[in-house]
């Protein structure tokens, strides 16, 4: 006995048993008449073909369950092998991430190092540049100092020569004026008086050094010199020529006058008095930024006159709007502006009528309160589901009832009905304080419109 495949075109088959011939009785053969009776042979045993179905389905299934194994397995390992290299590709590209982020990172640490460094040596070139210009000027502001050191040494030094020289040329017709062979002592008084300038004029540069007023030593200084200077005038006239006249006079002033002349600088230096381009340079300054004030005053008094116009503008427009478009607030605002002694309708004064006409704050109204209400309730409606009517109808209801339920059965009429007390529930608190604020109300809006 055989078996079909289990699998044909990929679908299972019912096992077929080939050998089916066994399990048919065998045919009857006809007799012949002329041969001999042959004795027929003894019949094969009886096949159990509920057994040999059972054992067919069992080896059937169990090669179904194989090869299900088997195509499972390959499957498992195929899923597995895909996964495997998609872990791999996902994993490649984490790594290529990975190391394209390592090396941006790296660019950019490479980067700000670089920044860093080229910042800490353009820092340090500035710091270098800095000290070289700091030395240099200190280099400059040192050699200024030592040719102004130098140039006054020199200057003093010329003043102090020329003093001398002055009093050379000038002593001589002095000591001519005053020369008397019985009293030829009297030739120390042109020393005297040449040496009493100088000491007065050594007085005042040493009052100027130490910071000590200056004038009087001076004044006394050029009172020494003009003594000399006229007595040379007077006697060289008498005793010799106009020119030795008005020479040695010229050289009693000329030499005191230059050494009042190297002092008078030094005392301005010391004093720090400004030159004559310094004051002019100074003058045309303060000039300058007297007319930049001007201008500057002058623009923002232009800019604030017009900003006051501006709103004086606004304010007479905002006032011409309001008495337009609110006349019964606009009139109680001017009775309360000339109550409380304003000049104009100021906004508190505004506030205070628009709540006394209209009952809210300003920007508020009935008509605005209503539709806003409105609206609200047609929002709640569109979030609820429920239309607006229900809504309102289920917001207003009553929740309960106020008064009793009537009896039902039949009074007499000749009995009028009566009401006793505590018959109905009583009103809330806020209720009544809500009544009494309403019944104020009305009674105010009532006075106001009949007053108006």
């Amino acid at each position: 006995m055989t078996t079909s495949p289990p699998q044909v075109n990929g679908h299972r088959r019912i096992p077929v048993i080939t050998e089916w011939q066994t399990l048919l009785a065998p045919a009857e053969e006809p007799v012949a008449t002329t041969a001999p009776e042959v004795q027929p042979e003894p019949a094969e045993p009886a096949v159990d073909l509920v057994a040999q179905a059972e054992a067919d389905a069992i080896r059937t299934k169990a090669f179904a369950d194989a090869e299900e194994q088997r195509i499972r397995a390959e499957a498992e390992a195929k899923a597995a092998e895909i996964k495997a290299v998609e872990e791999a590709r996902k994993l490649k590209i984490a790594n290529d991430k990975a190391q394209a982020r390592a090396i941006e990172e790296q660019a950019a640490r490479d980067a700000r190092i670089a920044k860093s460094n080229r910042e800490r040596a353009e820092a340090e070139r500035g710091q270098q540049d800095d000290e070289r210009a700091h030395q240099e000027q200190q280099q400059n502001e040192a050699a200024a100092e030592a040719d102004v050191a130098k140039a006054a040494s020199t200057w003093r030094f010329y003043a102090v020569m020329f003093y001398a020289v002055c009093a050379v040329v000038a002593l001589p017709v002095q000591i001519a004026a005053f020369w008397d062979p019985n009293a030829w002592w009297l030739v120390i008084a042109p020393l005297m008086l040449e040496g009493a300038a100088l000491v007065v004029t050594k007085g005042a540069a040493a009052a100027v050094a130490a910071n000590r007023p200056h004038w009087h030593y001076r004044t006394v200084a050029w009172v020494f010199a003009f003594i000399a200077a006229g007595i040379n005038l007077v006697h060289g006239l008498d005793a010799f020529d106009p020119a030795t006249a008005f020479g040695t006079a010229f050289a009693s002033l000329a030499g005191p006058g230059v050494w009042d002349l190297h002092e008078h600088g030094r005392i301005r230096r010391r004093d720090g008095v400004l030159t004559r381009r310094e004051r002019k340079a100074r003058s045309a300054a303060a000039k300058a930024e007297a007319k930049r004030r001007a201008a500057e005053e002058a623009r923002k008094a232009s800019e604030k006159e017009a900003a006051e116009k501006a709103a004086a503008e606004a304010a007479e427009a905002l006032a011409n709007s309001r008495a337009e478009e609110f006349p019964e607030v606009w009139d109680e605002a001017e009775k309360i502006a000339a109550a409380v002694g304003e000049i104009a309708v100021t906004q508190a004064v505004w506030v205070r009528a628009y709540r006394n006409i209209m009952g809210t704050e300003p920007g508020e109204s009935i008509e605005s309160i209503t539709a806003r209400r409105k609206a609200e309730a047609r929002v709640a409606a569109a979030l609820s589901g429920t239309p607006v009517a229900t809504l309102s109808k289920n917001k207003n209801a009553q929740r309960a009832a106020h008064l009793p339920p009537a009896s039902t059965r039949p009074r007499p009429k000749p009995i009028p009905p009566r009401r006793t007390r505590g018959d109905s529930t009583p009103f809330h608190p806020a209720a009544k304080r809500l009544a009494a604020d309403t019944a104020r109300r009305s009674v105010t809006t009532r006075i106001n419109t009949e007053e108006n």
